[in-house]
């Protein structure tokens, strides 16, 4: 996989890099981008084997709460069928790994967990790659990562994990911190398998009974706000080596290019933090709350609609700016230095944790001009 395949006649400064579930996990993390959550029982195999899906470069299958529990059997078979029909390709030389995206079974509960895992054979686990464990807690999270582990000695693969953190025990303050402390420990031993944190924002704004409009962000929400804040502040230190991906947008309006050339003109984070409309309140509202996710530290975004893919993943993107600023402090032994543009100081020490995350963006979604590219870039030739 490649980001931003979509718009092919973009140029970059320095193009993103190709990868796949094989790649190396510390730059394997920052490429999940827009990860697109779709029901179990949806039928995708001919888009994929026919190539037809260039926007979105990682997906969850699930077995939880996109489905009915009526239909669990029927998405189970069908994500084998799936999985199958992908080796069987991948052998027969259709397609080749890399063209598939990265592919997640969000399972319902350790119990349905189990009985999956015993239907695995090696052909499905050379195309899967992870399991997104939802409502994940101190509680049924050893449950949980010793069926991953166990999988993972039988074939000798390394299908990585993604725990959602969205339940009561971390939505309620008097036993938030207790709970993100007592998951860290657990995770800790099996933080190579652990590829991603991710939030439900849903659930947890559902817990106090609110809901965030087309007209604001999830950072508006303040009951949820410190449910981010804290996670962030868990698995989000410097010393640690988590990435953490940004709750759901839950709108989606459709957009056309009748005014590209008006829509090109504008400066993207001027206007939208002005609350200046760009494409429409749904995009824009999207964009926005990207724009804040990056400020607070989280890479890519939990999507439920395609069409969100290549505005996430367009804002990963790294600038000229940016990435001259990450080089330099990352070439640099310590001290204070002049930035390229000589327009701020780069402190090397302190910055050089920024500087890596940059850098590994940078190798995932690639570097652009500036942050006027950010909207060619998105807007593409669609």
């Amino acid at each position: 996989m490649i980001h931003h395949l979509y718009n092919p006649s973009f140029e970059f400064v320095h193009k993103p890099v190709v990868f796949d579930k094989n790649t190396d996990r510390g730059l394997l993390q920052y490429c999940l981008g827009a990860t697109l959550y779709m029901p179990g029982t949806k039928e995708i195999i001919e888009k994929i084997i026919n190539k037809n899906i260039l926007e979105y470069t990682s997906m969850v299958m699930c077995c939880e709460d996109a489905i009915d529990v009526n239909d669990l059997s029927k998405a189970e078979d069908n994500i084998l069928k799936h999985l199958s029909l992908l080796s069987k390709a991948v052998l027969e030389e259709k397609i080749e790994i890399g063209d598939i995206p990265l592919t997640f079974v969000r399972v319902r509960n350790p119990e349905q967990f189990r009985s999956f895992a015993s239907r695995l054979n090696e052909d499905h686990v050379q195309i899967l790659s992870g399991i997104v464990f939802p409502k994940f807690t101190s509680y049924n999270g050893a449950d949980y990562l010793s069926i991953l582990y166990s999988i993972n000695q039988k074939y000798g693969c390394s299908l990585y994990c993604m725990p959602l953190l969205e339940g009561r025990d971390i939505a309620f303050k008097e036993i938030r911190e207790k709970e993100l402390l007592a998951v860290k420990q657990l995770l800790s031993p099996f933080q190579n398998l652990v590829l991603n944190i991710r939030i439900g924002g849903t659930d947890l704004s559902s817990l106090f009974a609110v809901r965030r409009g087309i007209n604001y962000s999830i950072y508006d929400i303040l009951t949820v706000k410190d449910c981010l804040t804290d996670i962030v502040n868990y698995f989000g230190r410097v010393d640690d080596d988590y990435t953490i991906s940004g709750p759901v947008w839950e709108y989606f309006l459709a957009y056309t290019n009748d005014s590209i050339d008006q829509i090109l003109e504008k400066n993207i984070h001027l206007s939208l933090l002005n609350r200046h409309e760009i494409i429409n309140e749904a995009i824009d509202g999207l964009l926005r709350e990207v724009i804040l996710d990056k400020a607070n530290g989280f890479v890519g975004k939990t999507i439920i609609h395609p069409s969100h893919a290549r505005f996430v993943n367009a804002m990963q993107a790294v600038t000229k700016e940016e990435y001259d600023d990450a080089e330099q402090i990352l070439k640099t032994s310590g001290g204070v230095i002049k930035s390229k543009n000589a327009n701020k100081m780069n402190e090397i020490n302190p910055h050089r944790s920024w500087a890596q995350k940059t850098h590994y963006r940078a190798q995932a979604y690639g570097v652009v001009p500036d942050g006027r590219s950010y909207l060619k870039l998105i807007m593409g030739n669609s």
